[in-house]
């Protein structure tokens, strides 16, 4: 294969690899490379010129099986090969210019390369672009209640939102957008760099495709205005303090049409009388006199879905715990929800009457467990 390049050594890898070992050391290539990736380095042209000529032909079955058999592929300056054209271009005889002519998709997953430096050479047009809108972020407080419960909450976000006189494409009403006399709609325009052409956003219409030529007075044809918006949200039902929700396209206005923005809302969560929250659990504490926790009692208790009975045991010490199953906060992705922790609080009284140290005292006169043996070992 004399006078031949010899693709397999472009590309750095065996004469018998397979398609995918071919297309992952193009790739690897392709972003090391690429022009764009190296602006004004004549050798990363060349390099990436050849290694897409290596890959065109031993990418493709049939012209690889040719080229093994000794086909004149390399150096030939005729004509390209399915979407790669190698065609004769300008400059020196038998200089080629590398354009890609073809669908990215048809490239899979190596289409991206392509996009990744904003494309090459595609007669087809490249998408046209619009600016995004940017994201807005703000914070609403709640109750504790709404926050276990879910809740729909008003809110004025301040930021562009699309012109209410041209409906956000920034010509003025009974006009409208003009095709690109520049790129003739298509969004890019080709640009010769060398032996390549390459294909950039149109400088005149950014990469939309339209013009404007005679704009909107309100929004003087950027499409958005600076205007306050009354919006409603929903709070998703148990939410924390502090927890963040995104709402898509709520956010601003992309200009001439773009995609608007999000709206991210901290939710700050009021605290409750006497209920606490950890993660899924409602934690409550439950005062209990010194006789209810000795005798025992039933007493109720208060729930975010009302007040049940609990049984309490005689002999219950100070922060014995008791679960509510299924009296929590609603768990995340509806996973069901947590329960209640009741603590028992035994409350000590500070001042007695005359009567009562009569019978406590008479109560520690009958006391016949020491509670401190262990300590006069």
């Amino acid at each position: 294969m004399d006078g031949v390049k010899d693709y397999y050594e472009l590309l750095g890898v065996d004469r018998k690899a397979s398609e995918k070992e071919i297309k992952d050391a193009y790739r690897r290539l392709a972003r090391k490379y690429h022009p764009d990736a190296n602006p004004g380095d004549k050798g990363s042209e060349e390099k990436f010129k050849e290694i897409s000529e290596a890959y065109e032909v031993l990418s493709n079955p049939e012209k690889r099986r040719q080229y093994d058999a000794g086909g004149m592929f390399a150096g030939a300056g005729g004509a390209g090969f399915g979407p790669f054209d190698f065609s004769s271009f300008g400059g020196r005889p038998g200089a080629r210019t590398y354009t890609y002519t073809g669908n990215l998709e048809d490239l899979g997953d190596l289409g991206d390369i392509f996009n990744l430096f904003g494309g090459m050479g595609a007669t087809g047009g490249r998408r046209r672009e619009t600016r995004r809108g940017r994201d807005l972020a703000t914070d609403v407080t709640v109750s504790f209640e709404d926050a276990i419960q879910g809740v729909t909450v008003p809110l004025t976000v301040s930021g562009r939102s699309a012109c209410p006189t041209c409906r956000g494409s920034g010509a003025k009403p009974g006009t409208l957008p003009k095709t690109c006399p520049t790129c003739n709609g298509r969004g890019n325009v080709s640009q010769n760099q060398g032996l390549f052409a390459f294909s950039r956003p149109c400088p005149d219409c950014g990469g939309r495709g339209t013009v404007i030529e005679v704009p909107c007075d309100t929004c003087r044809g950027t499409g958005t205005v600076d205007m306050p918006r009354s919006i409603k949200v929903k709070v998703p039902a148990g939410i924390n303090d502090g927890g963040k929700v995104r709402f898509p396209g709520k956010g601003e206005a992309g200009p001439l049409g773009g995609t608007p923005g999000d709206l991210y809302v901290r939710v700050h969560v009021k605290p409750h009388k006497y209920f606490k929250r950890r993660d899924g659990d409602i934690l409550l504490d439950l005062p209990l006199t010194f006789p209810e926790a000795a005798l025992g009692t039933t007493v109720e208790v208060p729930t975010l879905d009302g007040k049940v009975k609990l049984k309490i045991p005689a002999g219950t010490s100070n922060g014995r715990k008791f679960r509510l199953r299924g009296k929590g906060a609603p768990r995340p992705r509806g996973r069901g929800k947590g329960d209640m922790i009741v603590t028992a609080r035994v409350q000590v009284p500070k001042k007695l009457s005359a009567k009562e140290k009569e019978l406590i005292g008479k109560l520690q006169e009958m006391e016949k467990e020491n509670p401190r043996a262990f300590l006069e070992g």
